[in-house]
């Protein structure tokens, strides 16, 4: 079956019932309507990258059907064409700036059909690549590439916008900032290889901790991650970093048959809400996270600091 299933569009029951049994055959998921009126209630309910329609139809012509599908919101490209037994070169123009693809003349030749529909599904085929490498770039943009969470850059992107929720829906949201306590010396003692593997394993022990979908991380800088917790209160992120707390206290990252053992510092602030999110809130809330964090290295590290922002 190939994967591109096509909606024909006919008033006349033997042209479509043809066309069905034809592309049918050639291997085409085949589904039909009535006029143009027909076939957007069905693109309502299903998406379908082809359509081949006849021009003149009753309720809704070929050519409105054209406009009024480039007129719809969706998220990937519809390869039209259009059946006319008008063949002058005007009728094509106008064909054409409606909206459709291709055009056939009736009545339609087969082999003609197929090369015109492998036309459209190397242009269907083309812009699935380019939305897919595109989707890779966009995520490679948005990741750390050493320990695959969100770097910084998506921390500027969309930590205000959680902030802006929490205040909209006056649910809580809770920021959290933490470290590997004397890092330095895992790099002097074990080599860089070795810190690169620690910050890795570290921030897989937290993703696999917090919430999928809900909470997210993201590498702050160097060895510093940020952890936001929506709505999640103060006594939520004690819970929360307490646990991560133990978890990486009480694991051993092993590398080239070397195990090393680590702990970290937990710096939190929580709020129910605030008046207004900008910039300047946004850089507060950080640099309240932050403080607590500061306090957790003086007050001996490995252990957990916060309180309201």
């Amino acid at each position: 079956m190939i994967n591109f299933p096509i909606l024909v569009v006919d008033d006349n029951p033997i042209i479509k019932k043809m066309m069905n049994i034809s592309l049918t055959k050639a291997g085409y998921e085949v589904s039909s309507a009535e006029n143009g009126r027909d076939a957007l209630r069905k693109f309502d309910k299903k998406f379908y990258p082809i359509v081949i329609t006849d021009w003149m139809m009753p309720e809704m012509d070929g050519l409105e059907l054209c406009r009024a599908i480039r007129n719809l919101s969706l998220d990937s490209y519809v390869f039209i064409i259009l059946l006319t037994a008008k063949d002058a070169k005007d009728d094509i123009i106008k064909g054409l700036e409606a909206g459709a693809d291709d055009y056939l003349t009736k009545p339609v030749n087969h082999p003609e059909l197929m090369a015109r529909l492998n036309t459209g599904i190397r242009i269907l085929e083309l812009e699935r690549s380019l939305k897919k490498a595109n989707n890779e770039i966009m995520i490679l943009s948005i990741t750390d590439y050493l320990t695959g969470c969100y770097n910084r850059g998506y921390i500027g992107e969309n930590l205000s916008k959680e902030i802006r929720r929490a205040e909209r829906y006056k649910h809580p949201l809770s920021l959290v900032i933490c470290d590997i306590d004397h890092f330095k010396n895992v790099n002097d003692t074990c080599g860089h290889l070795a810190g690169d593997h620690v910050l890795y394993r570290f921030a897989g022990l937290i993703n696999k901790s917090i919430r999928i979908h809900v909470d997210w991380l993201a590498r702050y800088g160097g060895e510093e991650f940020m952890i936001v917790l929506p709505e999640t209160d103060m006594k939520g992120a004690i819970t929360l970093c307490e646990k991560l707390r133990s978890i990486i206290e009480n694991s051993v990252f092993t590398y080239n048959e070397t195990n090393i053992k680590i702990t970290s510092s937990f710096g939190f602030t929580s709020f129910d809400l605030v008046e207004s999110c900008n910039d300047k809130i946004v850089d507060e809330i950080i640099n309240r996270a932050d403080t607590y964090l500061y306090q957790a290295k003086q007050e001996g590290r490995n252990c957990v600091r916060g309180g309201p922002f």
